[in-house]
């Protein structure tokens, strides 16, 4: 069951929440014609570049990306150098991207929540399981480079 327990089944879950929310309860809503299915694609697009481009820096340094498990390095370079969670970032901009790209305007509060329960959920652990073992490097990590954007 611990794969339950992974973003990207988080991601899943709240994707099918907005699908559900713009086929069943749409009731007429719209964020409007073609600019909403074009931010939405650049957001999908720039969502799954950031996750590739972390995965690749990831696997460079040979560390995991499973969330649950300790780190062998501290990665701090490519996409690290601008934000301590590109995956969970370019988690968020999918569902965003989604979320407009389907029209789902009751869904838009799942962001919010998507963000907050990633962050609780994985971030912090995995944060802590950082400072535990790299110390003086993460300390330093923090201070230079935001959580998010």
């Amino acid at each position: 069951m611990k794969w339950l327990d992974l973003p990207p089944v988080w991601l899943v879950g709240a994707l099918g929440l907005a699908w559900a929310q713009k086929t069943w309860a749409p009731l007429g809503l719209s964020f409007g014609p073609v600019w909403a299915d074009l931010l939405g694609g650049m957001l999908v697009g720039g969502g799954l570049l950031l996750m590739v481009l972390a995965v690749y820096e990831m696997r460079s340094k040979r560390t995991t990306v499973v969330p649950h498990r300790i780190p062998d390095a501290l990665v701090t370079t490519g996409i690290f150098s601008r934000t301590r969670n590109p995956i969970y970032l370019g988690d968020s901009m999918i569902l965003t991207g989604l979320i407009l790209y389907w029209d789902a305007v009751l869904a838009l509060p799942l962001v919010p929540i998507f963000v907050w329960l990633i962050e609780v959920r994985f971030i912090l652990p995995e944060e802590a399981r950082l400072r535990r073992k790299f110390v003086a490097q993460f300390a330093r990590y923090t201070q230079q480079v935001r959580r998010w954007v």
